[in-house]
């Protein structure tokens, strides 16, 4: 549910003591509906741009300082402006601000002192995307106003969170937040960095659920399928050195010369190159209207992660296996970076809160755990709020 202006304006006021009136900026989460772990090899995802999302309000503070409070960790940090260009990541939540910060001040785009307060609705380490969410608001306000091409700001964003936080993130999360519109999910291509919209059919709702679990293996092997991805490429490339990533091989060619490439490089690759058609394949239904085609590219989608990609975990897989057996449902897919987080769901229009019921029973009785539903309506990308 949407922030209300007033509320953030009192909240930025009461964090600075200051009754100076912000600027505010939003920039939303988003839920990858098929396409995982694609974009950092240059091929395709389709996400959606989520109403829930990032709220940054601003203001001058007459300071030679970056002043940020966060109210989501109920935390404050400041650096001097001058200190933005050769700062360190601290391994703390506004290194995600001040990497934004820093690819600002490698652009020439001066920073002027400013008081800077966060808040989200996109919870933390849910595979939606928060912290892309939080660099993309931050980056708008730390502009305010003043006008940088979408794509830059896109680019931006992933340069501060691979280059400055460290973790060696795609486009995908920063480009939906920024190009995400109303009524439509985003096909992406990785490579062009040029996207289409693909509107959904109608009959259908997607909901995230949350595991509520995110286990901490999560970074280490995002890094590793990173690692193993550049693998496959290498040992394709001395059969095709037109192969330059995994977005070059088609599976014609990967299946003919699989034997070439390392088993757990050549399942990393099988997954990526098979989700590039699946993501293709499910436009082309949603197109079509072919909900229970994209039910199926969804549960595919799953299974090449669970067992060729190896980035799901228990309660997910269960989560999954769940809610395919329950009445109304089209498909089900673990989304985001793995190990946790969410689901994405396909769920026939109207059978939402019988399905939210279910599912919730099933997963309490199994783990003793509260997973939460997340009703994943398209919204526009990054800019003022309101507007």
């Amino acid at each position: 549910m949407a922030l209300i202006p007033a509320q953030i304006v009192a909240s930025f006021q009461a964090a600075f003591q200051t009754r100076i009136r912000p600027a505010i900026y939003r920039a939303p989460g988003r839920v990858n509906l098929i396409g995982e772990h694609t974009d950092y090899n240059l091929g395709y995802v389709l996400p959606v741009a989520l109403e829930m999302s990032c709220y940054a309000a601003v203001a001058p503070n007459g300071r030679p300082e970056l002043r940020i409070f966060s109210q989501d960790f109920d935390s404050h940090f400041t650096i001097p402006l001058d200190r933005i260009a050769d700062a360190k990541p601290q391994e703390q939540w506004h290194d995600y601000v001040v990497g934004v910060a820093k690819e600002l001040v490698k652009l020439h785009i001066p920073l002027e002192g400013l008081d800077l307060f966060i808040r989200s609705e996109v919870p933390s380490g849910s595979g939606l995307s928060s912290s892309a969410s939080l660099e993309m608001s931050c980056a708008c306000a730390m502009l305010g106003g003043r006008s940088i091409d979408r794509l830059e700001l896109a680019l931006l964003g992933q340069r501060a969170e691979s280059l400055f936080v460290g973790v060696p993130t795609g486009i995908m999360d920063q480009y939906a937040s920024v190009f995400g519109r109303e009524d439509a999910a985003i096909q992406i291509d990785c490579r062009s960095l040029q996207h289409e919209y693909v509107s959904l059919p109608n009959g259908v709702s997607v909901l995230a659920v949350n595991s509520m679990v995110k286990h901490a293996l999560g970074s280490s092997a995002y890094r590793e399928r990173v690692k193993e991805c550049r693998a496959a490429v290498e040992a394709l490339g001395q059969t095709d050195p037109s192969v330059q990533s995994l977005r070059d091989a088609t599976l014609d060619f990967f299946t003919r010369v699989q034997e070439t490439v390392p088993p757990v490089p050549r399942q990393r690759a099988r997954h990526v190159i098979t989700e590039n058609e699946r993501v293709l394949e499910f436009a082309a239904a949603a197109r079509a209207g072919d909900l229970e085609k994209m039910g199926q590219l969804f549960v595919a989608s799953h299974r090449s992660m669970q067992y060729d990609y190896e980035i799901t975990c228990e309660e997910i897989d269960f989560l999954v296996d769940s809610a395919i057996k329950i009445p109304g449902v089209y498909g089900a897919r673990m989304t985001g970076g793995g190990f946790g987080g969410c689901t994405v769901n396909l769920v026939k229009a109207g059978a939402e809160e019988e399905f939210t019921r279910q599912l919730g029973d099933l997963y309490q009785a199994k783990y003793g755990i509260g997973a939460r539903f997340y009703d994943c309506k398209p919204a526009n990308g990054a800019g003022p709020y309101p507007g």
